[in-house]
């Protein structure tokens, strides 16, 4: 038997422990919170560049895993930036267009000033409506109103009293007609002593009751004056009208000061030229719109059933829309939008429905997004919850690209919900900051030609960083700074250095400490739950190690399953003696927020044949293209070994025993092989050794992930089913720096009751696999005997000339 001790992991390497008494290692008390950004330096500076570049296009992707403090990075620097650099953005508003009303004007005012503009619109207009109808109803503007009436008045009675003696002149008389429902000045003939109309006359005059000549000089006269009456109500019209522009151009001298004077200080109080336009066609508005200050709300509000229909503001289009106030902003916005719609974003127009069901809508009711509110500023953006929005990408690359900001009722559920109004789009100033996994940033890069133009700068968190004391004090601080934020109990020097240990278990490398802080933060406050229980002051190591050990409990369900079918045979898994062609490979299952590993028994049957490795996997469909790369790699490397004189004569059938939902990932390759040359060479493999283990062509053995998971899934599987001493794991050599196994796994391998063996090759595993060397190649090109390449040497010699033998002609015969 080889002497395997050489092959053995020292217990001290297979879990990093903070050292007792270890100065960067403290308690909470002895440490000092602080809010710094732990491990992250390439994309804190990467955030710093984006931030500080004031050029088109410096947007940020800010790329991690959730946990590593994304986040908190990026609102602690916005509010530094935000408090220290410039004023607050400008106040937007909307004001009707009066020239076209379907087109709101946007006004801007220094911060603070937006309010106070629609606080004195509102004010000037119930002034002026109070000031106005005083003004109508002063006994001066009466007074004159009455005078130009009266003297209208009298030129209508005179014109009117000329033209009646004209027709008493000429024996006629004035009369009225009905017309329809109306009623019309005319003119009739006197006869005998009495008015008689034109049609009664023509028809005596049919019946030979009024002389014919008479008659048609009476008509001729009617004609005239008919004509007279149709030129004097003309002429009234004309009157009336030059009465009303008389009237109107009074009320408006006399009202005009008044307006001027609200205009003019309003002016004076908002010295920005877009203002003072509006202002000037407010002025205009309102003096060819003097009407609508008579009017009596409460009188002119129509009913409907009885009920009043809700009051409507005859002054509307005099109003001011606020839509963004920022007087109680302390310097540039910084707005997470957690529900990045295309309503919330981009802002929406509000319709109603009016009393007749149809919508309807105005300038006051468009609706500020969340880019309006962060313009001139900030604005954070999760880019799962951007893209899962209809419309959302593509309106916020169109408005980066533009640098405008159009507001629409876009509603891309109902295909009616656009409105005919188009306010005024707006300069659009906003630094976006979108936070994602990785998956969505190369996604993006590679499908939308116009992500790197919009977002130039990307800042990648990391999940790890470097285990040394300086971020073991930061670690400290960090604790430090949950225990007060979320009042746990404080943890001693112990119960810090196993939240360091569980640090390092999460990063996977003994080199390493994790960043995932979302994770740590949950074990600690578990941690002090579990303390408070036990009325404990402080949490201790014990704590700690009793909140991972119920979080494992809680999510481990699956893995107990697992556990209880190998232990009632329904799984086969051997966990001592040897077997020929079969082995105890290793895999893990990933459900979730749990990772866990498990031995899966792989075998190998060989036989006479040129198809080489038949990868069952793959025949069955079952096989990733991982594993099947994996299985090629095999193939090479069986093929530098053993077939450099004579072909590869074999079949050899690969398989994993009772696996139904499908095979991927290489870190079985190594364990294939041995059990392919297990199978050639008639030599058992040991079962109470699992193997894990990728391989190259040359039969170097490589990393793997989950070799912690791996490692622990095999050790549960023989503690049920009866650890012997002998057992153990076999893993890559560049796997050992990874070791952060749990405190019951070493404790066994310190006792003497399991064991881990790390390989750098084939050769080295096979050996401790089956206690008999690998052989090293001579000269010739053969393998000294008593080796386990000499076996399969031989065997592959025996299949090549049976193979020969039988393909030879008449030899199936």
């Amino acid at each position: 038997m080889s002497d395997l001790s050489k092959y053995r992991v020292p217990v001290e390497r297979l879990r990093w422990s903070c050292k007792k008494g270890a100065k960067a290692v403290c308690g909470t008390d002895d440490s000092k919170a602080t809010g710094e950004i732990i491990g992250q330096e390439r994309a804190i500076d990467a955030i710093k560049l984006g931030l500080n570049v004031d050029q088109p296009g410096y947007n940020v992707f800010v790329v991690g895993y959730a946990g590593t403090g994304r986040s908190t990075a990026i609102q602690k620097m916005l509010e530094e930036l935000g408090l220290k650099k410039g004023e607050p953005p400008e106040d937007i508003c909307y004001v009707n267009n009066f020239k076209d009303p379907d087109c709101p004007r946007a006004l801007f005012f220094p911060a603070g000033k937006g309010v106070k503009f629609r606080d004195e619109m509102n004010k000037a207009i119930d002034s002026l409506q109070e000031s106005i109808t005083q003004v109508k109803e002063s006994d001066d503007l009466r007074a004159r109103h009455k005078a130009i009436i009266e003297k209208f008045e009298e030129k209508q009675k005179e014109m009117l009293k000329a033209f009646e003696a004209e027709v008493n002149e000429r024996q006629f008389a004035m009369t009225q007609v009905q017309v329809g429902p109306n009623v019309r000045p005319d003119v009739a003939p006197v006869i005998g002593g009495k008015p008689v109309s034109m049609g009664e006359l023509e028809a005596r005059t049919e019946a030979g009751e009024f002389p014919l000549e008479r008659f048609e000089e009476l008509k001729k006269i009617y004609d005239e004056l008919s004509e007279k009456i149709v030129k004097i109500f003309k002429q009234t019209r004309e009157n009336h009208k030059v009465l009303k522009d008389i009237v109107d151009k009074l009320v408006k001298n006399a009202v005009e000061p008044v307006v001027s004077d609200v205009i003019s200080g309003l002016k004076e109080a908002f010295k920005i030229e877009a203002v003072s336009e509006h202002l000037d066609e407010v002025h205009n508005e309102i003096i060819n719109n003097l009407d609508k200050f008579d009017q009596d709300d409460e009188e002119q509000q129509p009913q409907i059933r009885g009920r009043r229909r809700a009051p409507r503001d005859q002054f509307l289009e005099y109003r001011v829309n606020l839509i963004v106030d920022n007087s109680k902003a302390k310097g540039k916005p910084i707005i997470t939008e957690i529900n990045p719609n295309y309503g919330n974003l981009f802002g929406t127009i509000e319709r109603t429905v009016d009393q007749r069901g149809f919508w309807s809508t105005n300038f006051m009711h468009i609706k500020a997004g969340a880019l309006h509110r962060a313009n001139g500023g900030y604005i954070i953006l999760d880019v799962m919850d951007v893209l899962s929005e209809a419309g959302v990408w593509q309106g916020l690359k169109r408005a980066m690209h533009s640098g405008k900001l159009e507001i629409q009722a876009y509603d891309p559920f109902f295909k009616a919900s656009h409105s005919a109004l188009k306010p005024e789009p707006i300069d659009l100033n906003t630094q976006v900051i979108m936070i994602g996994m990785p998956y969505f940033y190369y996604l993006l890069y590679e499908l939308d030609p116009d992500f790197p133009k919009i977002f130039k700068i990307k800042a990648e968190f990391d999940t790890v960083m470097e285990l040394n004391d300086a971020n073991l004090k930061k670690y400290g601080s960090f604790a430090r700074k949950i225990v007060d934020d979320f009042e746990l109990l404080p943890f001693d020097q112990d119960g810090m250095s196993a939240v360091i240990e569980y640090g390092v278990r999460l990063a996977g490398n003994q080199k390493k400490l994790s960043t995932r802080f979302n994770a740590l933060t949950d074990v600690m406050c578990e941690s002090s739950f579990w303390a408070q229980k036990a009325k404990s002051k402080k949490v201790t190591r014990k704590h700690v190690q009793k909140a991972v050990d119920e979080w494992i409990r809680r999510v481990s369900m699956p893995e107990d399953k697992i556990n209880e079918l190998i232990e009632d045979g329904t799984i086969l898994i051997d966990t001592d003696g040897a077997v020929v062609g079969q082995i105890n490979g290793l895999s893990v299952y990933m459900l979730g927020e749990y990772a866990f590993g498990k031995p899966t028994r792989i075998t190998a049957r060989t036989s006479v044949g040129m198809k080489g490795i038949i990868n069952v996997e793959k025949e069955a469909q079952l096989s990733g293209a991982t594993h099947s790369k994996g299985v090629l790699i095999i193939n090479g490397y069986l093929q530098g070994k053993f077939a450099q004189k004579r072909p590869l004569s074999m079949n050899a059938n690969l398989c994993f025993e009772q696996s139904y939902g499908g095979v991927d990932g290489d870190s079985a390759s190594s364990t294939e092989i041995y059990a392919i040359l297990s199978s050639l060479g008639e030599i058992p493999i040991r079962q109470d050794i699992a193997v894990t283990g990728s391989v190259n062509q040359n039969g170097t053995i490589q990393a793997i992930g989950g070799v912690n998971q791996k490692i622990e899934g095999f050790f549960q599987v023989c503690k049920i089913k009866g650890l012997t001493g002998k057992q153990g794991v076999m893993i890559p050599k560049a796997n050992v720096n990874d070791l952060m196994l749990r405190l019951e796994v070493v404790e066994a391998v310190k006792n003497g009751k399991f064991h881990i063996y790390s390989v750098y090759s084939i050769e080295q595993g096979i050996e401790i696999l089956t206690g008999m060397p690998a052989g090293k190649q001579k000269k010739d090109g053969s393998y000294p005997g008593g080796t386990i390449f000499h076996l399969v040497e031989e065997k592959l010699d025996s299949y090549a000339e049976a193979y020969s033998r039988y393909m030879r002609p008449g030899a199936g015969e």
